[in-house]
C-alpha cells in the first residue's frame, strides 16, 4: 500500500497549489480520502474529505472557498486544489485513505505560504 503525494512548495500569499495523492496497492474507489495538515507545533487538522464515491465532501472552516478536493478513480488519485493561500496555511499535508478500520497514511508534503 502507498500514498504518494506532490505539489507542494513555496508560494507567495494570494497564490495557488494543486496537490496530488497517488495511490496503489489498494482498491482506490471504495475507500474515503483525506487531506490532513500539520504546522509545526500543531496538531494535526482535517482539511478536506471526500467520499469513495466523490458526492460529498467536508472542509474544515478555514479553507472554505479557498480549498477543493477531488479525485479520480481511473487515476487513483486525489487531489487539493488550494487557492488564495494565506500564510496561516503553511504546514505539512498529509493524505489519508479510510475504509472501516483500514486506514493508510502519506509520507506527507510541505507547503510553505511567504513572501
Amino acid at each position: 500500500v502507498q500514498l504518494v503525494e506532490s505539489g507542494g512548495g513555496l508560494v507567495q500569499p494570494g497564490g495557488s497549489l494543486r496537490l496530488s495523492c497517488a495511490a496503489s496497492g489498494f482498491t482506490f474507489s471504495r475507500y474515503r480520502m483525506s487531506w490532513y495538515r500539520q504546522a509545526p507545533g500543531k496538531e494535526r487538522e482535517l482539511v478536506a474529505s471526500i467520499s469513495s464515491a466523490g458526492r460529498s465532501t467536508t472542509y474544515a472552516e478555514s479553507v472554505k472557498g479557498r480549498f477543493t478536493i477531488s479525485r479520480d478513480s481511473a487515476k487513483n488519485t486525489a487531489y487539493l486544489q488550494m487557492n488564495s493561500l494565506k500564510p496561516e496555511d503553511t504546514a505539512v499535508y498529509y493524505c489519508n485513505a479510510v475504509l472501516g478500520l483500514n486506514t493508510f497514511w502519506g509520507q506527507g508534503t510541505q507547503v510553505t505560504v511567504s513572501s
